[in-house]
């Protein structure tokens, strides 16, 4: 089994930053050769275009007249002119590729050369909202929450069928997103016209994030919008379910990956995606709660696991390396990259950038590189193509204590990943800021019959164990803080 390894690109910064080293104006049909063979190189599967879609003037207003979007874009782009704000990517305008980016032939030319590479494509599709200038607000404007008169949360809107107080979009436990307007997925008349839409986007990727995928589910849309009347019940199967089957039907391999929060990703996952976020990981990380992250991987079922997505930053966070100190980073790192499941990065994550960027500029400041977290990723990366590791069978195993009224094992996350019968690999890292110990029993056929030579590919040093030992005491670990190993297992 593959599993996949996703890298994330802020693409409208992305090509204003390649054009500006290249001295020529970049756009996706022609992004250099290099980038391609440098993503081989670290050994991506997925790569996600963030924010390839159109944004309009009436959405864009909102990410320019913002005090506070304001003042942060002075805080990390001081001298930022208007036309570094295109505006928010999730506030969509049209799904088509706007001619500052190369447009929709450059998209198709930009797919097909990452598929020649042996990658895929993923695009964003945001089904919860559209941004205020989209064509549906004044053509169709009841596929949208809408009411007579004004309500909080709304704004006024002249349509085709007459003045409307629109809702904007938004998560329940926040404000309103007020560059969009929500769309009402109690209507039949809604899904067709989204399923349609999700069609059209379905040929020209491989794969989609839909964001926030829990709020479309129809006990969490019924809640959030009962204030709103509707002019039919919710209807009784999921707009997912629907949804995901439908394109499956004519592209089978197409990819649905979910940003999902909650604890909604298990029914998530049941309805037809094939991966969604797991942020608790991301949570006990920064949070140091390491005795709940490993509680965590050890109850969800291995199912559940390999349908998930791990990472350590991504447009919504902040920067990992300006949260973790290096050691911390680097322990965290390979617990990200050696578990099941997808693997995500972030551009800039690999060099260790330490400014969030808002996804509504166009324009970044140039990222310093940390020699230090780069050469951590160059290692860890390189030690990974040679291992089983997402391209096996990998399962968290179960820390024991070394011994009686050693309460450190609770710090360890231990992963055993295998491809062939003979072999296989361990993923070891102690979280804790003080040395750690555990014991930790293998779950390997034939593991008493041969003796094992165990190699550290990140410090080389070479650990001979009998099998039988193995079996009945458990392989022994002491590892110093926030300590990180990768074992190539091989029969001694």
């Amino acid at each position: 089994m593959t599993h996949p390894f996703l890298y994330e690109i802020n693409t409208r910064c992305w090509l204003r930053t390649l054009s500006e080293e290249q001295g020529r104006p970049v756009t996706l049909a022609t992004v250099p050769e290099t980038e391609f063979q440098q993503w081989l190189k670290l050994g991506f599967t997925h790569i996600w275009l963030m924010g390839v879609w159109t944004t309009g003037p009436r959405s864009r207003s909102h990410a320019l007249h913002d005090p506070q979007l304001r003042k942060r874009y002075s805080e990390i782009l001081p001298g930022w002119h208007e036309q570094d704000v295109p505006g928010s990517p999730y506030a969509i305008a049209d799904y088509e590729v706007p001619t500052t980016l190369g447009g929709e032939g450059e998209l198709k030319s930009f797919r097909e050369r990452l598929n020649k590479h042996g990658l895929k494509l993923i695009l964003d599709f945001v089904p919860n909202h559209v941004g205020l200038d989209y064509p549906w607000i004044t053509a169709w404007p009841e596929l949208l929450i809408h009411s007579s008169q004004k309500q909080s949360g709304t704004f006024q809107q002249k349509t085709l069928r007459g003045t409307l107080w629109l809702a904007h979009g938004k998560d329940p436990h926040f404000s309103p997103w007020t560059d969009t307007a929500q769309l009402d997925y109690r209507l039949t008349s809604t899904r067709t016209a989204m399923i349609q839409l999700l069609k059209s986007i379905a040929n020209k990727c491989d794969g989609v994030r839909c964001d926030m995928a829990m709020l479309l589910l129809n006990d969490v849309f019924a809640k959030t919008w009962a204030h709103f009347p509707s002019a039919e019940a919710m209807p009784k199967e999921e707009f997912w379910s629907l949804a995901i089957a439908t394109i499956k039907q004519e592209h089978p391999e197409f990819l649905f990956l979910a940003e999902a929060y909650w604890d909604r990703q298990a029914q998530l996952q049941s309805l037809g995606f094939d991966y969604t976020y797991d942020k608790h990981v991301y949570d006990c990380l920064v949070e140091h709660r390491y005795a709940d992250l490993q509680k965590h991987l050890l109850e969800v079922t291995p199912e559940y696991l390999a349908k998930s997505v791990h990472f350590l930053e991504n447009h919504d966070e902040r920067r990992i390396a300006s949260v973790l100190s290096l050691a911390e980073h680097r322990a965290a790192a390979l617990l990200i990259l050696g578990l099941p499941g997808m693997r995500f990065v972030y551009e800039g994550q690999l060099t260790g950038a330490l400014i969030h960027t808002p996804v509504q500029l166009g324009r970044c400041r140039k990222k310093k590189i940390n020699p230090d977290i780069e050469a951590m990723y160059q290692e860890l990366l390189a030690a990974l193509k040679a291992t089983a590791i997402g391209n096996g069978e990998g399962k968290v195993l179960h820390p024991l204590a070394a011994w009686p009224e050693n309460p450190t094992a609770q710090n360890f996350i231990i992963i055993q990943w295998q491809r062939l019968p003979n072999e296989f690999n361990l993923v070891v890292v102690n979280l804790a800021s003080h040395r750690s110990q555990c014991r930790v029993h293998l779950d390997l056929a034939g593991l008493t019959q041969h003796d094992w030579q165990m190699r550290d590919l990140l410090d080389r040093e070479v650990y001979l164990r009998h099998g039988g030992e193995l079996a009945q005491e458990g392989l022994f670990l002491d590892l110093p803080e926030h300590g990180a190993q990768l074992f190539q297992c091989l029969l001694g």
